[in-house]
Parts: C-alpha cells; structure tokens; sequence
C-alpha cells in the first residue's frame, strides 16, 4: 500500500494553537484563487455518471431506510449540516438524522459534566460514546448509511465523491496553512480518511491525509478509493 505509507510520512504543520496566529487568520474566510476544484471537469463528469447509478442501484435501500426511519422517530427525516465547501463557500451537507432533535444541547451538558471528554472533543472534534446519537442511528453510522443523502450534494455540485472530509468553519483553524488545500477541492462523500482508519486516526493524520489527496490527486487515485471503500464500509473499520 504505497500509496497509504507516504501518506503518514507526509510533513504537516498543523497545531492547534497556531490559529491565532496573524497569518492564518481570515484565511478560510476569504475564497481562494483557484477557479475551479481539482479534478476539473473530469472529476465532475465522474462524480455526476457514478451519482447518478448509485442512486439507481441503492433506491431500495434508501426507500427502506426512509420508511424505517420515520417509523421509530416522528422527527425530520434529514438532517442538513452546514459544512465548508470549495473556495469556502457554505452549503448544507445531508444526512440521515441519526441524533436526538436537541443535539447540541445534549452535546453541551455532557461536555459540561465530563472534562476529559471536553477535552477530547476540542482536540479531536469527535466522541466515541457520542450521547447525541440514537440506538438507530448507531447502527447507520457504523454501516455510513446514514451519508446516502450525500449523493444529492455530489448532483448539485457542492460535493465530490471523493475528497476531503468536509468540516465545519471552525475546524479550518485546526488545519492551519493546509486549510488552502481543503478549499482547493470538493470534499468528499469518502476520502483517503475513510479507507485508512476513519475514527481510529487522530486528527492531525486526518489533516495530511486531506492534504496529501489534494496534492497527489488523479483519476485513477479517486476509482482505488472509491474501490477500497466498499470493503472499509462492509466491514466497518474505524466507525464509531
């Protein structure tokens, strides 16, 4: 696995700490220069055809799990997060609700009373034991069926296939000066993160391996992750 090895001997210069420096400041707040994500049209025309057949091929499944879903929970179906796409601009990114409705409110009272998960939370941006997730939702996330709604971000353009694991604004702090190749591409449906440990790597590994995509990429590097993203999902590794 060449490709996975020079991946984690990848330099980074993320830290924390280092988004308050003058420099990086702003920096995901402004668009970049780049005039369209990497990949171009040749990465679009392929995100468009396997979109397309996916939604074909797994319109069973996603009926199914639609009517399960309203069945055991009378909430919204969806839930649309806003996430940093391409030249930063914001967009919703769909899912399966797979929470409780008063998510963050969970989320802030359990961090509240658990220090150390606190502190985990701020380092890592994830939790375990996440309190917010329902026993249903558990299992859709382990499976990453609840990312299927995703395929309609790939249509409208605001998604890749594949790509960096989108974030949220304040995340981009934490990738310090690789935050501009975060926003030279479409994050993805699945990425080098998602074939290479997921939520058993730390988040500085996330950071290169987002890094190392962007400046390796080519269109033979996004059908192998498409390919081993198959047995990653089938076999859940690393979901939490």
């Amino acid at each position: 696995m060449r490709m996975l090895r020079a991946e984690r001997d990848l330099v980074s210069d993320y830290h924390p700490s280092r988004a308050a420096k003058p420099a990086l400041a702003g920096l995901h707040r402004s668009r970049i220069g780049r005039a369209v994500p990497v990949g171009g049209l040749a990465k679009r025309g392929l995100d468009i055809t396997l979109a397309v057949l996916g939604l074909v091929l797994l319109a069973p499944l996603i009926l199914a799990l639609v009517i399960v879903l309203k069945l055991t929970d009378s909430g919204p179906l969806l839930y649309g997060h806003r996430r940093i796409g391409f030249g930063g601009r914001e967009f919703r990114c769909w899912k399966f609700r797979t929470m409780v409705v008063n998510g963050d409110t969970v989320l802030e009272q359990y961090l509240r009373k658990h220090p150390a998960k606190a502190a985990l939370w701020n380092e890592q941006r994830k939790l375990v034991d996440d309190p917010r997730v329902t026993r249903l939702g558990a299992v859709l996330r382990k499976l990453s069926l609840d990312e299927l709604p995703q395929l309609l971000n790939v249509l409208t353009g605001e998604m890749s296939l594949v790509g960096p694991r989108p974030v949220v604004r304040e995340e981009l702090d934490y990738y310090a000066s690789s935050a501009r190749h975060y926003l030279s591409a479409r994050p993805g449906l699945s990425g080098l993160w998602q074939i290479s440990g997921r939520s058993n790597t730390t988040y500085l590994e996330r950071v290169q391996l987002d890094r190392f995509y962007v400046m390796n990429w080519n269109p033979w590097m996004d059908l192998r992750i498409i390919f081993m993203t198959i047995p990653a999902v089938v076999m859940s590794r690393g979901a939490h």
